[in-house]
C-alpha cells in the first residue's frame, strides 16, 4: 500500500509561448498526481489570467483540461497568486478545481500548516503592494472584465513586460518574504510550518517563532526545470525532475 502523499506546486507560469512547460505538467498530472491524497497549487499556475471568459480560447482550455485530469484524479485546490488573481468560478467549475484563499491553513498529517502564495510576505515591496491592492479591488476587475479580450491578452501582456523592467531596478531583498512578515503570519495562524511560493527561491528555511522551532518551505519556480513539495506523514521533502 502507498504511503499517503499530499503534493503542492506554484508558480508553473503556463503560457502558450511556453509549450514545454505545459507539457512538463501534462507529465507531472499522469505520473505524480495518481495516487496522491491533494493537490495544492498555491498560485501564478498561468503567466497571466484575463477572466473566466478566456476559457473560450485554445491555450486556456488545454490547460482547463490538464487541472481536470488532476481534479478527477485527486482533490485539487488553487490558490490565486499575483498573474492569475481572476481567476473565478466559472474556470473552478470547468476544472473541478476548488480556489481557497490565501492564507489557508491546513492539517497536514496533523501537522497544521499555513499555505500562502508568498506575495503579501514581501512586506518591503511597497509599490508592488500598492498595485496588489489596486487589481484586487472588485470595482477594477469589474472595469477590466469590460474590455474585449483581446485587449486584456495585450495589455496583460504588456503589463508582464513593464513588470519584468521594474525588477531590474529593485534591490534583491526588496523582492524576498520579510522575516517579520513569515513570523507574523505563523504567529497568527497558530502554525509552525509554512508552504509558499512567489519568490522563485525554493528552499527550506528553518527559524524560531515564539520560542519555538518553525519551518518555511519555499516552492520552485517552473520556468527551468520545476519540482514540488511532497509531504507525508513522515515528513517533507523538495522533489526535482529526474
Amino acid at each position: 500500500m502507498d504511503m499517503p502523499r499530499t503534493l503542492f506546486i506554484s508558480d508553473l507560469h503556463l503560457a502558450e509561448e511556453r509549450p514545454e512547460t505545459t507539457a512538463r505538467f501534462a507529465s507531472f498530472v499522469a505520473g505524480t498526481v495518481p495516487g496522491a491524497d491533494a493537490l495544492y497549487i498555491l498560485g501564478d499556475l498561468f503567466e497571466y489570467w484575463v477572466g473566466d471568459d478566456g476559457l473560450a480560447l485554445p491555450f486556456p482550455a488545454r490547460v482547463a483540461d490538464l487541472l481536470a485530469e488532476a481534479a478527477a484524479r485527486v482533490p485539487t485546490c488553487l490558490m490565486h497568486g499575483n498573474r492569475d488573481f481572476m481567476i473565478a468560478s466559472a474556470f473552478c467549475a470547468r476544472t473541478g478545481a476548488r480556489l481557497i484563499g490565501d492564507p489557508t491553513v491546513i492539517d497536514l498529517y496533523g501537522e497544521r500548516a499555513l499555505l500562502m502564495h508568498g506575495d503579501t510576505l514581501c512586506t518591503d515591496d511597497h509599490a508592488y503592494l500598492a498595485f496588489r491592492a489596486q487589481v484586487r479591488d472588485p470595482a477594477w476587475q469589474a472595469a477590466a472584465l469590460r474590455r474585449p479580450i483581446a485587449e486584456r491578452v495585450a495589455i496583460a501582456r504588456g503589463m508582464r513586460q513593464g513588470s519584468e523592467g521594474a525588477k531590474g531596478g529593485k534591490a534583491e531583498e526588496i523582492m524576498d518574504v520579510s522575516s517579520d512578515a513569515v513570523r507574523e503570519a505563523l504567529a497568527a495562524a497558530g502554525a509552525r510550518l509554512l508552504i509558499h511560493g512567489h519568490t522563485h527561491r525554493p528552499a527550506r528555511h528553518d527559524l524560531e517563532v515564539g520560542g519555538r522551532p518553525a519551518v518555511r518551505w519555499v516552492l520552485p519556480d517552473w520556468y527551468g526545470a520545476g519540482g514540488y513539495l511532497e509531504a507525508t506523514p513522515a515528513g517533507l521533502r523538495a522533489v526535482s525532475p529526474a
